[in-house]
């Protein structure tokens, strides 16, 4: 039987992009809210876009579901990808509009971006290269190269062992974070053509 995949429905808007790419890619895929669904997983895919807080609460409004993530991806050892507004909720905080708990799943802040170039515009909008970190060896699922970004909010980690890739926009901003199973990425694979597909098939094929 092929592995299961649980796509988080907690009212991201980028579900059923996630879901079609990840079909795409060959995944037997189960779009879920019930905790039950979630200890059962192979893999677990948290996606989300819009502000920090308003994921946060949308996803805690779902009974029992942060809890049966928590002990899937740790106590079962599940691999776990968040994307986009989903990989900042790994952060312990995020600073939008006020400060709102993350899951604190790897230590960190989501900040809001603040070029120091000037010209530079915000939100961090549209293509930009994705460029490996030293630590990003241990963690191949994400590879060196060009993807879509849409945020205005940034990961800024507590430790650089948790930084597996790198994008410039008016100075470097994380692209990628990663500890033992989790993995979490800025960018939108769903949106990044094979570049994106292929980071997806890379998650598949996981074995941490």
């Amino acid at each position: 039987m092929a592995e299961t995949v649980a796509l988080v429905d907690y009212g991201a808007g980028n579900l059923h992009s996630v879901e079609n790419a990840l079909r795409k890619v060959g995944a037997n895929v189960q779009v879920t809210a019930d905790p039950d669904d979630l200890h059962a997983a192979d893999r677990i895919v948290l996606p989300g876009v819009g502000s920090f807080g308003a994921c946060a609460r949308g996803l805690r409004a779902e009974a029992g579901v942060v809890e049966a993530m928590r002990e899937r991806v740790f106590a079962g050892g599940a691999p776990f990808l968040g994307i986009c507004v989903g990989m900042q909720l790994l952060a312990t905080r995020g600073l939008e509009h006020g400060e709102t708990e993350g899951l604190g799943w790897i230590a960190g802040e989501v900040r809001l971006i603040e070029p120091t170039d000037i010209r530079v515009k915000v939100p961090h909008m549209g293509w930009n290269d994705v460029a490996l970190t030293p630590h990003a060896k241990d963690h191949w699922v994400v590879e060196g190269g060009e993807a879509y970004f849409l945020h205005s909010y940034h990961f800024h980690a507590a430790s650089g062992k948790d930084v597996l890739a790198m994008t410039d926009h008016g100075g470097g901003l994380v692209a990628a974070v990663g500890r033992d199973n989790v993995l979490g990425v800025q960018f939108h694979p769903e949106k990044s053509q094979s570049y994106g597909l292929s980071l997806l098939q890379n998650f598949l094929e996981w074995r941490p």
